[in-house]
């Protein structure tokens, strides 16, 4: 039982992987899509690699040794209210981790949306009323109305999915989105994110493709409250860890909620 402890003790530690290239934040597409949704200049994803072997039991310690290493204290992107990025530069105190399962190795996950109700048959996305926002579809209905019509289209199981989670982040996007008329650059964008994050292997009994990666979504405290991703929570302001316990990768997912300018830098949200 004690060398169980003492192993159980060992802190994880983490260097940069400043070399890593993530294929969406260097197409020029994906940019004009992100600029467009008012997430580009907000949106950034960093590599780091790990020393011990990821056991998922140990998930909270694992995020836990994430935030108070040296390294990631000192090269973890965080915008800070100026809309500058900042690294994250705080004693971290404690984590929230959720685990967030990741099992999707097509894009299936969405053939409900394709029913009637939701889309033409072009895939131009249908646009309906609502009390609060105008300009309104149906597609955002589904990801946000619990009470409406088509909601139950999407299980709730679908719904906690990584790949329908980043689906529902780009949909929504940032404060001053421009919305799509058509589904599927939205399909596509989240397609290409969660190509880039997930890490599959061909499984040696059943030959079939899994995903063999763990995703936590994080929030970071410190003594004076929340500071990660940011002080302010907000649906659109999020960060996950990407990990793949092979290559001892933990990749970072992190977006800010506001209002990114046309060049791709940041401004202030008011």
């Amino acid at each position: 039982m004690a060398e169980h402890n003492l192993s159980f003790e060992q802190a994880y530690t983490f260097n940069l992987l400043s070399t890593k290239r993530f294929t969406f934040q260097h197409d020029p597409k994906t940019s004009e899509l992100l600029m467009k949704w008012s997430m580009q200049g907000r949106l950034t994803t960093q590599a780091f690699n790990f020393d011990q072997p990821f056991q998922s039991y140990r998930g909270n310690d694992f995020a836990l040794n994430f935030f108070q290493d040296p390294c990631v204290k000192n090269n973890l992107k965080v915008l800070d209210t100026s809309g500058s990025w900042t690294p994250l530069g705080r004693d971290i105190t404690h984590v929230k981790v959720d685990v967030v399962p990741c099992s999707k190795v097509s894009v299936d996950i969405f053939d409900p949306i394709y029913s009637k109700g939701i889309l033409h048959p072009s895939g131009h996305i249908i646009k309906c009323y609502h009390e609060i926002y105008p300009d309104f579809d149906e597609l955002r209905m589904i990801l946000l109305e619990e009470d409406s019509d088509n909601y139950h289209i999407i299980s709730p199981s679908d719904r906690q999915e990584f790949l329908f989670r980043l689906f529902k982040h780009i949909v929504l996007g940032g404060e001053l989105c421009q919305y799509e008329d058509i589904i599927d650059p939205y399909i596509e964008t989240g397609k290409i994110i969660y190509k880039d994050l997930v890490s599959v292997q061909k499984d040696p009994d059943t030959k079939e493709i899994i995903v063999v990666s763990t995703i936590f979504k994080v929030s970071a405290y410190d003594r004076d409250g929340l500071c990660y991703p940011s002080a302010t929570e907000n649906e659109q302001t999020f960060s996950y860890l990407c990990i793949d316990p092979f290559k001892r990768h933990v990749y970072v997912l992190y977006h800010s909620f506001g209002i990114g300018d046309i060049s791709g830098n940041v401004l202030p949200s008011f």
